[in-house]
């Protein structure tokens, strides 16, 4: 009776373990042929601001790495959320993934009364990619040559100022800015940042506190004035500028940041095989150079620390929602 018993105990175990194996196993096959078709990276702000040219940029790396197409497609709109709601409503196989802007996770969960999407629980964040400073820029017209004249001219005049959106990475540097330099300015939205900056360059707006990669050519070229980097040091691009805590405002540093995320329910396999073409994409050569041309420094941090990385911010960016008393629809 005792055999029996014990008989029959290891077949239903050995049932168990089998049926267990085909629930499981079709997600283990899915993984280890990950990837066999193109891969959808979504931008979610209009060509030519600074999440375009870096999703472009590590695109063709990964492209390279990984053996299939990374294909890049920009879905602006409502500070990121409209593409950041795609990625989450797609399914979670690792072949729709998203490069947001830092601002996404820290700011938009505090700024919009409604979103499309939870943050926190609707996407699998991954790492963040690359970071970088950014730059406090005018209309060659406007009548200021520095930093301090600017906060002057602010103080007597109503100015405007832009963004790639409301609750964008772009939009919380010039909030930041304006608070810590105690003037008021009006936001002017955009659908991204390329946009925002030729109505900088045509006299539309007359400042911005925009991303570098996106700005140091015009800044170069004459066609805006830059005044001030948002870094704690000079930056190579443009020797010249000061940073804004050098220029007026003491101790004020403000860096933008990149992150990967995907569905949420993508499976960790398939994660860590991003994580890892991330990482490898970073390393390269090619990448390094395109880094550094840009003013991008790159980060590669693990998922864990991304996510601590986004509640520490969090906390600033809701003071200064607060302070601002900033509130998107």
């Amino acid at each position: 009776m005792f055999r029996k018993n014990l008989f029959t105990t290891l077949r239903n175990a050995l049932m168990s373990l089998g049926a267990l194996a085909c629930i499981v196993s079709p997600s283990i096959t899915q993984a280890q042929s990950w990837p066999d078709k193109p891969i959808k990276l979504i931008i979610p702000f209009a060509a030519g601001g600074t999440t375009d040219i870096l999703g472009r940029i590590l695109a063709q790396q990964m492209t390279t790495i990984l053996g299939q197409n990374v294909i890049v497609e920009n879905k602006g709109g409502a500070g990121g959320n409209i593409g950041a709601e795609i990625v989450a409503n797609s399914p979670p196989n690792g072949y729709t993934l998203l490069l947001a802007s830092g601002s996404m996770m820290t700011v938009n969960p505090y700024l919009y009364k409604k979103l499309p999407l939870n943050y926190a629980t609707d996407l699998t964040y991954i790492t963040a990619v690359a970071g970088g400073p950014m730059l406090v820029s005018v209309n060659p017209n406007l009548p200021v040559n520095n930093l301090k004249e600017l906060i002057a001219l602010a103080k007597t005049k109503e100015l405007t100022f832009g963004s790639a959106g409301i609750g964008s990475q772009v939009h919380m540097a010039g909030e930041n800015f304006n608070y810590a330099a105690g003037i008021s300015a009006t936001h002017v939205p955009y659908k991204g940042e390329a946009p925002a900056i030729n109505d900088l360059i045509s006299g539309q707006i007359d400042f911005m506190v925009g991303n570098l990669p996106a700005a140091a050519g015009f800044a170069k070229a004459g066609k805006i004035k830059a005044l001030a980097i948002t870094s704690s040091k000079r930056v190579a691009q443009l020797p010249d500028v000061p940073t804004v805590a050098e220029a007026a405002i003491p101790g004020f540093v403000n860096v933008g940041w990149y992150a990967l995320a995907a569905p949420a329910g993508t499976p960790k396999a398939i994660i860590d095989k991003i994580y890892i073409a991330t990482q490898k994409a970073l390393e390269s050569e090619a990448m390094r150079k395109s880094l550094e041309i840009n003013g991008l420094s790159a980060i590669a941090n693990t998922p864990k620390e991304l996510d601590a990385q986004i509640k520490n911010e969090s906390i600033g960016w809701e003071k200064v929602i607060k302070a601002r008393n900033i509130v998107a629809q």
